[in-house]
């Protein structure tokens, strides 16, 4: 391996331990968000566009981004988030966490690890009754998502969107759109 590709890769593992360790620290919260009530996990699966979020540090600048996920046989969840980096031509950046679904009965309750042994929190906040649009929330408030299967919603669907991120305690002037042009 060249010099130049272990210290990609350190930077990489160095950058996903403390985002992870950010996250689990910022989970601690005194009143859990609200999930939905249940997921079926096999229509959750496959791509979703973010719409808008309140972005980690490493999504700040992010361009067509978008999340999928794939059950795997052991039951944890394969998944690839992508974008690119501060414009629709910028570095292309893919992270591939594991999920972990946290609660049987409603499948609305995760772990995500980017990094063993660290699970963030991740929650399923919302999702229509068509598997079209959904809500990730975490219990600190501090991240969310607002993800569809299409790169563009109607304006009516997205302000009905945030004013469910706002009733879950939110701070909606923190919640940047998600370009996305294809």
């Amino acid at each position: 391996m060249k010099d130049i590709d272990i210290l990609k890769y350190l930077y990489r593992l160095v950058f996903v331990t403390s985002l992870s360790v950010m996250m689990i620290a910022c989970s601690q919260t005194t009143t859990p968000i609200k999930t939905m009530d249940y997921v079926d996990l096999d229509r959750f699966m496959g791509d979703w566009y973010v719409i808008a979020n309140i972005p980690t540090f490493i999504e700040k600048g992010a361009h067509n981004a978008i999340e999928s996920y794939r059950m795997n046989d052991d039951g944890t969840i394969a998944t690839t988030f992508s974008f690119h980096q501060d414009s629709y031509e910028g570095e292309r950046k893919v992270y591939n966490p594991t999920g972990f679904v946290k609660n049987k009965n409603t499948n609305a309750e995760w772990g995500m690890r980017f990094i063993w042994p660290i699970k963030a929190d991740y929650r399923i906040v919302y999702v229509d009754p068509q598997y079209t649009q959904t809500i990730i929330g975490r219990n600190a408030r501090d991240y969310v998502w607002i993800m569809a299967r299409t790169s563009t919603i109607p304006e009516d669907d997205y302000n009905s969107l945030v004013k469910l991120i706002k009733e879950q305690g939110y701070d909606i002037s923190q919640l940047n759109r998600v370009p996305q042009k294809w």
